[in-house]
């Protein structure tokens, strides 16, 4: 029985989220008519909060973590502070407590729980007067959206409000906020996902963003800052989706601990690099770990709710258009009813977060057939692939095929290569590198072979010759030496149609060639009749696993 929750966000909301500069501007405007009376306050922000006894709590964790500095400074913030009836003696001391931990332990400032999850959650930059018009989203500080309306932020009663400082605007909260995690947090916080984030957290490069940081004192000409602002970037999730942008919308799939050992057992031996590979180990252990959640991100601005009960497309799938392009018949990281029994979303646990649904998943529905174990398909006249060339014309002559020719629409790419020998009594031989191809997996390996007649509708008579190829695979053996078995294998080739010949099956490789430039893997064929053209659209390995 699944455990799938569907919450579905109301167009409203999440209109308000995306035109929050809108709402931002909205929330500023001066509309003197409309506010309620509020006091103004003597000082700095740090300074209404200090004294005032009730904010005493809240007061003890801004100074414990440096903010006492920054609302004394002067930029300009609003402060949402819940008061000493809302946030406890017992849980300002937990909050130092751990605060120190992770500075003991050489936690960054930016990413101790204490300011993102507490400080940063209860203040704004700049000012957000509250009117009895007020209705708007505001970004806080940790970059999450807040409702802020005439009497309430995030449902929470504003006790009081428009408390005017020198440097802001001071209102007081009967409870504290809060704190919704992103989706890439919510695999930090909930219990039993923290593989996935450990190794997607590994990828993490902090960068120092002067324009968010508050600046101090200028000493010796080098300005000190109060508060050091810096911006995450990380490799893995400008590729596969940024589930910790606030202003993007993601569901994304991830194993719980014990599926993803299993599946990293069972993963490996796939990305098994040759031992002169450059960084082969940790080639191996990225890659298998991309493998299984590569095709879990889901952005939901491309899977609008309708198209998302049919198929789920993830961000790593290829378009429809490019497919077709590319002469590619199989749709990877595209999956059918995913909500049905089977689907890539049955039995998962949804978790709602601030920018979209973690799904979390005791059993991984999503196949390694839809997402990297994949057929590899080489179009011949793609020179980045050619590679060995014996007894032929060089370089390989490139063919199109006419649009009014009766083979066009069953060559790939609409051209192929002629490999010509360099005599009438020449055997050719050629050969092509195979890219991504994985270890341990068997594979069945096909050229499609195009007529004579695809390109001169009179060469009837050539094209009716027959001629065999032997094949044979060369492989990096795990020194890194390439292997040399005889050519074999003989099959015929039917010179009349655009024919697809088997070659070999069921072949194992020793290593993968998976993300390599020069790829360690080659195909080779050679003619096995005297003086026969070898007419080639495109090499072919099937995974038969």
């Amino acid at each position: 029985m699944t455990k799938m929750k569907h919450i579905y966000f109301s167009l409203a909301c999440w209109t308000c989220c995306g035109l929050i500069t809108l709402a931002l501007t909205a929330c500023s405007d001066d509309w003197d008519q409309h506010f309620e009376p509020a006091a103004s306050v003597e000082g700095t922000l740090w300074h209404a909060i200090s004294a005032n006894q009730e904010l005493s709590n809240f007061a003890r964790v801004a100074q414990a973590c440096g903010y006492d500095r920054i609302l004394d400074g002067s930029q300009t913030f609003t402060v949402f502070a819940p008061t000493n009836a809302a946030f406890t003696v017992a849980e300002a001391d937990a909050l130092i407590a751990s605060y120190n931990q992770q500075q003991a332990e050489g936690v960054r400032t930016s990413d101790n729980t204490v300011v993102r999850r507490f400080m940063q959650n209860h203040i704004a930059q700049y000012r957000f007067p509250v009117s009895s018009l007020t209705d708007c989203a505001i970004s806080l500080m940790n970059d999450k959206y807040a409702t802020l309306t005439s009497s309430q932020l995030n449902g929470n009663t504003l006790s009081t409000k428009n408390a005017h400082c020198d440097n802001g605007l001071l209102f007081t909260l009967d409870k504290k906020l809060d704190y919704v995690p992103n989706v890439l947090e919510c695999l930090d916080i909930e219990d039993g996902l923290d593989s996935v984030y450990h190794f997607l957290s590994s990828h993490n490069v902090y960068e120092f963003n002067e324009s968010q940081s508050v600046p101090g004192e200028i000493i010796d000409g080098v300005t000190h800052y109060l508060d050091s602002v810096t911006v995450l970037t990380n490799d893995l999730l400008s590729q596969y989706g940024l589930i910790n942008s606030e202003d993007s919308t993601y569901w994304m799939v991830a194993p719980t601990n014990a599926e993803w050992n299993r599946l990293v057992e069972e993963y490996t031996p796939y990305f098994n690099y040759a031992n002169n590979v450059e960084r082969r180990d940790s080639m191996s252990y990225t890659n298998t770990r991309l493998a299984i959640i590569g095709g879990g991100f889901f952005s939901r601005t491309k899977n609008p709710d309708v198209a998302f009960r049919d198929s789920a497309v993830s961000t790593q799938a290829v378009s429809a258009q490019l497919r077709k392009m590319q002469g590619i018949t199989e749709s990877y990281y595209v999956y059918q009813r995913p909500f049905d029994q089977g689907g890539v979303f049955e039995g998962t646990i949804d978790i709602p977060c601030s920018n979209g649904h973690m799904l979390k998943a005791e059993t991984f529905h999503i196949s390694k057939y839809e997402t990297f174990m994949q057929t590899i398909s080489v179009e011949a006249e793609n020179n980045l692939y050619q590679d060995t060339l014996i007894n032929a014309v060089s370089p390989m002559a490139i063919t199109q095929v006419m649009s009014n020719n009766e083979f066009y629409d069953q060559v790939s790419g609409g051209a192929y290569v002629e490999v010509i020998p360099t005599n009438p009594s020449a055997r050719v031989a050629v050969g092509f590198k195979m890219p991504n191809l994985l270890s341990g997996v068997k594979y069945d390996i096909y050229a499609v072979f195009a007529p004579a007649t695809a390109a001169d509708p009179l060469a009837v008579e050539e094209a009716s010759k027959p001629f065999r190829v032997l094949s044979r695979i060369r492989q990096a053996n795990q020194d890194g030496v390439m292997s040399e078995p005889p050519f074999r294998y003989a099959r015929s080739v039917d010179g009349t149609k655009v024919d697809e010949v088997l070659l070999q099956s069921g072949v194992r490789l020793t290593t993968c060639s998976w993300g390599l430039n020069n790829p360690t893997v080659r195909l080779e064929m050679q003619s096995n009749t005297d003086g026969a053209t070898l007419r080639i659209d495109r090499v072919i390995f099937r995974p038969v696993e």
